[in-house]
C-alpha cells in the first residue's frame, strides 16, 4: 500500500473534508463517478475566466487560445491510451459512443453482434435496439467465478461481425482478457468494441496492445467533469462507419447538392462540444499521470485484496465479487435478511457513500447473482485502509443488529 502517498493525495479533494450526517465522508461509490481534485476544478473555472470561446470557428484570439485547448486535450487522451489524436472522438459519455457505434456500424439483418452477460445496460440496450432490423444479439455466458467463457469467442458463428465487452465489470469487478478475446474475434472476423469505462480510470490501457476496434470510456469516473467522454476509433476502418449526427464543423464543404464530409475525428463530433469537459479531462490525466498509471494499478489492487478479505470475515454477509482470475476494487454485496437499499441507508447514516440496486446491470444481477438488487462499494486512489475498518466495522453492527447471518 506504499505505491501513493494518499494522506497527501487526498489533500487535493475538497469533497473528502466534508461530513455526512456528523461523520468524516467515506466514498466508496467510485465506480458511479470519482470525485474530483481541485486542479481540475480550478482549472475548469480558469478556462471560463481565460479561454472561453467557440474554437474551430474564429481567428480571434480567444477562439485560437480555445481551439489550442480542445486540441491539446485530444493529444492527453491519444496519448494516454496509445492511439493518435484523429482517432479520439469526444462523447458525452461511454453510453453515447456505445450508441454512435450502434447507429454507424454497417450491421444488416443475420449479423451478430456478441456482448456479454457482465454488460452495464449502455452495452446491451444499444445492440437489443437494432433487432428490429433483424441483427441477433448473442449473450457470452459467465462461469461461477464470474469469468467470461472464452469457448464462446473460439467457436464463434462467422456471421458474428461485432465482439463487445467490459474490460472490468461494473458489479463483479471482474477484468477481462480483452486483448486475448480481440485477437480471437480478429481471427474469426469480427470487429472488436471494448467498453472501458471501469479499467481507463485504474489501470494502464493501451489500444494497441489491445488490438481493439474501439474503446470507449468516460471522463467523470476518471477524475475529470461529467458531460466528456472518448470512444477510440481504429482509423484504418473508420471509412466504414455512416455519420451519427449532422451539422457544424463535421463537413470539408456543403452545396445544396454535394456535401463532402470531414475526415476522423471531425466528422463524428457535430455541432459546439463540450470543450470545457475536454479541458478538464486534459487536467486529469495530467494528474493520474503524475501519479503513474501502474502505481494506481497497484495501490488499486492492494486496496482490493484487503477490501475482500476483510468483507469475507464478516458472517452474514453475500459477497459477489473477488473470485474471478482478475478483479478491481469493486465488491458486490448483500447482508443476509435486509434489502440493499436498506443497508445503503444504514450506511449514509454513517457518512458511508455506496451504491445499491441493480447497477445498471439487471440480467447479470437477477440472472447471475439471482437477487433482487445489491450493495456495491467501490474504491479509488484516494480511499484508505482506515476507511475499509471504519466500513466493515459499520458492516457488522448492521449484521449483527438487522441481519440474519
Amino acid at each position: 500500500m506504499n505505491s501513493l502517498n494518499v494522506q497527501r493525495l487526498r489533500k487535493d479533494f475538497p469533497i473528502l473534508k466534508k461530513k455526512v450526517n456528523g461523520h468524516n465522508l467515506i466514498y466508496f461509490d467510485s465506480a458511479a463517478t470519482s470525485q474530483k481534485p481541485k486542479q481540475v476544478i480550478d482549472g475548469i473555472k480558469y478556462f471560463y475566466e481565460n479561454l472561453n470561446s467557440n474554437p474551430l470557428r474564429s481567428i480571434h484570439y480567444l477562439a485560437e487560445r480555445a481551439t489550442e485547448a480542445y486540441s491539446d486535450a485530444r493529444d492527453k487522451v491519444a496519448k494516454f491510451i496509445n492511439a493518435a489524436p484523429e482517432e479520439i472522438v469526444f462523447v458525452r459519455n461511454t453510453t453515447e459512443a456505445i450508441n454512435l457505434l450502434s447507429f454507424a456500424l454497417p450491421l444488416a439483418k443475420d449479423d451478430i453482434v456478441a456482448t456479454t452477460y457482465l454488460e452495464h445496460h449502455s452495452n446491451l440496450l444499444p445492440w437489443f435496439n437494432l433487432r428490429n432490423k433483424g441483427v441477433m444479439v448473442e449473450i457470452v455466458d459467465v462461469d461461477k467465478n464470474m469469468d467470461l467463457d472464452l469457448s464462446y469467442y473460439e467457436d464463434m458463428s462467422e456471421k458474428t461481425k461485432l465482439v463487445t465487452l467490459s474490460h472490468e465489470s461494473n458489479v463483479s469487478g471482474t477484468i477481462n482478457d480483452a486483448k486475448k478475446i480481440s485477437r480471437i474475434a480478429h481471427k474469426k472476423g469480427a470487429m472488436v468494441l471494448v467498453d472501458a469505462a471501469q479499467s481507463v480510470p485504474h489501470l494502464p490501457v493501451d489500444v494497441k496492445e489491445l488490438d481493439v476496434d474501439f474503446l470507449a470510456f468516460s471522463g467523470h469516473k476518471m477524475l475529470g467533469p461529467f458531460g466528456i467522454g472518448v470512444l477510440y476509433v481504429r482509423k484504418s476502418i473508420s471509412n466504414q462507419l455512416s455519420n451519427f449526427l449532422s451539422g457544424g464543423e463535421m463537413i470539408k464543404s456543403v452545396r445544396l447538392n454535394d456535401v463532402v464530409y470531414a475526415d476522423l475525428p471531425n466528422r463524428f463530433e457535430a455541432g459546439t462540444q463540450n470543450i470545457e469537459g475536454a479541458y478538464g479531462l486534459g487536467l486529469a490525466i495530467d494528474y493520474l499521470n503524475a501519479i503513474g498509471m501502474r502505481n494506481v494499478e497497484k495501490y488499486g489492487h492492494a486496496l482490493a485484496l484487503e477490501l475482500f478479505e476483510k468483507m469475507g470475515q464478516i458472517k452474514g454477509l453475500e459477497i459477489y465479487g473477488g473470485k474471478s482470475r482478475n478483479f478491481g476494487a469493486i465488491a458486490a454485496f448483500n447482508v443476509k435478511g435486509l434489502h440493499s437499499h436498506d443497508v445503503a441507508y444504514f450506511l449514509d447514516k454513517k457518512g458511508i457513500a455506496i451504491r445499491s440496486g441493480f447497477h445498471c446491470a439487471q440480467p447479470f444481477v437477477e440472472d447471475k447473482l439471482r437477487v433482487n438488487g445489491a450493495c456495491r462499494a467501490s474504491l479509488y486512489l484516494y480511499n484508505t485502509s482506515h476507511e475499509i475498518d471504519t466500513f466493515c466495522g459499520e458492516l457488522k453492527k448492521i449484521v449483527n443488529t438487522y441481519g440474519r447471518g
